[in-house]
């Protein structure tokens, strides 16, 4: 039986390129080489497609993709010539241009099976707003919250009746903690406010929930399962972009979280009905505020982290699936979507 053919797609035009190259390299040293044929693909932080040898390549090809009847090709752009032959993509591209649908449509446009959720999961999921409403109508718990745009910036003594403070703010489509500040004075909401409208022209303002930060892996397509739930320990004052990525000091994290059995089941439990309602597939981390009277979805990251200290892989080696196991999983899963999806009827039957 031939190997599959599999894509990783690393880097990406975004905020978060260097932690993308971080969970790829996670990706190679734990994936099962031996099933696969794996090609690299590079997009630098323009945008511009690269073929590489290694993740630290220091020469590259150009490329772009072309459909084919089955999969797509990697088409040389300085001569024509056909390089490779793909059957799926893993996308490893943390935020915009990555993990908001764009990518997703694209892949879909070139006959191309890929890892994780689909157009529309993707994009709503990674604006939290439209996650907060999707989920607000599902009739699960949310942090309120306010917006604010450069056309609209709400009244701060209006957002200290209506959600206290201090507030959060962040912008509404990047992930990471990128752009994230606790504000606490008029001067602050307006500074901070200013500086998030730079990487995002939503932005949310949300009330602060004192409770645990609890984390949760969701895998699987019509039928998911959620992992055994963790926990981040903060011993500084919120999980920003340092905490997760550059100071390991400034977190910790527990997996499976130390909370009551019936608080964790109802986090996997809760984790399951946020995935199906915003029509997500193939894997998700579902992040949650727990208190002690109630459990709130923070937001839901489509493509979470894949790094050494990551989260999503470590819970799931938790609850019994190893990181080498877990890969094999998530790309069965595209595979499966991909057979599914080309099964569906594209054109009406003739009129009689």
């Amino acid at each position: 039986m031939s190997k599959l053919k599999l894509a990783i797609v690393f880097g990406g035009k975004s905020t978060e390129h260097e932690i993308s190259i971080l969970s790829t390299r996670s990706i190679l040293a734990q994936i099962d080489s031996d099933k696969y044929n794996i090609s690299l693909l590079r997009i630098d932080i323009k945008g511009n497609w690269f073929l590489v040898d290694s993740i630290d390549a220091q020469e590259s090809t150009p490329i772009t993709l072309v459909p084919q009847d089955k999969g797509a090709a990697v088409l040389d752009t300085d001569n024509g010539k056909i390089l490779k032959q793909l059957d799926i993509a893993l996308p490893v591209l943390h935020g915009v241009f990555g993990e908001d649908g764009t990518i997703q449509g694209y892949f879909r446009m070139m006959n191309l099976a890929f890892v994780g959720c689909d157009v529309m999961a993707s994009s709503a999921c990674m604006d939290k707003d439209l996650t907060k409403r999707v989920l607000r109508d599902a009739g699960i718990g949310i942090a309120p919250y306010a917006i604010a745009t450069p056309e609209s910036k709400p009244d701060f003594a209006k957002l200290e009746r209506d959600l206290g403070t201090p507030l959060f703010i962040k912008p509404a489509n990047l992930g990471s903690s990128v752009g994230v500040f606790k504000i606490e004075t008029e001067a602050e909401y307006l500074s901070k406010l200013d500086e998030a409208l730079t990487y995002d022209w939503k932005v949310l303002i949300e009330k602060t929930i004192v409770g645990r930060e609890i984390e949760c892996a969701v895998l699987g397509n019509e039928k998911p399962k959620a992992s055994l739930p963790g926990e981040v320990i903060m011993s500084t004052e919120f999980y920003d972009f340092e905490s997760k990525y550059v100071d390991q000091d400034a977190s910790s994290t527990q997996v499976p979280a130390d909370i009551p059995d019936d608080q964790i089941e109802l986090v996997r439990s809760t984790a399951i009905k946020a995935y199906q309602a915003m029509g997500c597939e193939g894997l998700s981390r579902v992040d949650f505020f727990v208190t002690d009277e109630e459990v709130l979805i923070n937001e839901i990251n489509t493509i979470p982290g894949f790094t050494s200290i990551s989260m999503y892989p470590k819970m799931w080696e938790a609850t019994g699936i190893p990181y080498p196991e877990l890969i094999d999983i998530l790309i069965e899963l595209g595979m499966e979507r991909y057979q599914r999806d080309a099964a569906l009827k594209i054109t009406a039957q003739p009129v009689k």
